[in-house]
């Protein structure tokens, strides 16, 4: 079996050929940042939207972009095989220092790193999720690969036997730890503002998009703990998680305990653009 390609510093290889020093400041302090772009029928989602916001994760750690957006583009091209849905993970470190300090040294090469993997049909029966405090640090709109807190967090919930944790902050909700969250309230949906709390996540932008030109009522502001957990509906939304829905959230069941009817309108409008992203109506 064929490995896969992947790209690493100007270079297409198999994934079993790519490395990287053990002194790129990636491995030793988690000095960098991603993305992960969902691609439907060869098409990738928003793809200017996702590097518009790797461009800004850059700037938050004090980088600019190795690459050009064309030169961008051309490399999550190479990366999709065939049309099945599927994600293009991109990484930017800061690249190897001299010597291990935790002061960024001056001249140093970024390491930039790409692959493609297949993405895992969506659970339409709906997850189950905990609360958690949100532990991580205040910069949380930069998309770091500083994942030790989300993957503790994670790893709680999964011990649960749950597919998410919900982040709270504050008494307020801000995110999953891979994800962003929604709540449908007195008929309403409602989403956390943007800010450093959360991820300002493309999913979630599309999502408010969608939910607005169909002229559903859509709000975006803070959670209360107590207003989430009696939601009538809760999601989660990310590149590969789509628009999930949560039927139970810390052991009680969310409204009915199944997907809700707002849930399926938003669900099927979200697969509907899918659609017509494969069929190269739009990019």
């Amino acid at each position: 079996m064929n490995s896969p390609l992947v790209y690493l510093n100007g270079e297409f290889l198999p994934l079993e050929q790519a490395r990287v020093s053990v002194l790129d400041r990636g491995f030793l302090f988690g000095d960098g940042v991603y993305e992960v772009i969902p691609v439907y029928g060869g098409q990738p989602l928003r793809l200017e939207e996702h590097l518009t916001r790797l461009d800004g994760s850059l700037r938050g750690i004090r980088m600019t972009s190795p690459l050009s957006r064309a030169e961008w583009a051309e490399v999550v091209g190479r990366l999709i095989d065939g049309p099945d849905d599927q994600s293009v993970y991109l990484q930017v470190t800061r690249g190897a220092g001299p010597a291990r300090d935790h002061a960024i040294p001056a001249g140093v090469t970024p390491t930039v790193f790409a692959m493609g993997s297949p993405i895992a049909p969506v659970p339409l029966a709906g997850v189950r999720a905990i609360t958690l405090d949100d532990i991580r640090w205040r910069w949380c709109n930069i998309k770091a690969i500083t994942l030790l807190p989300n993957v503790l967090l994670r790893q709680e919930a999964a011990d649960k036997g749950c597919a998410e944790a919900v982040l709270v902050r504050d008494g307020r909700v801000t995110e999953g730890t891979a994800s962003n969250v929604f709540a449908v309230i007195e008929g309403v949906i409602v989403t956390p503002p943007k800010g450093p709390e959360l991820l300002p996540g493309i999913t979630r932008d599309l999502v408010l998009e969608l939910v607005q030109a169909e002229g559903l009522p859509a709000r975006e502001r803070a959670i209360p703990l107590d207003e989430f957990a009696g939601a009538e509906e809760i999601w989660i939304t990310s590149s590969t998680r789509e628009v999930l829905p949560v039927v139970e959230l810390d052991g009680r069941p969310v409204g009915r305990g199944s997907p809700g009817r707002v849930w399926e309108r938003v669900s099927a409008l979200y697969q509907d653009f899918k659609r017509r992203l494969k069929s190269g109506v739009m990019a």
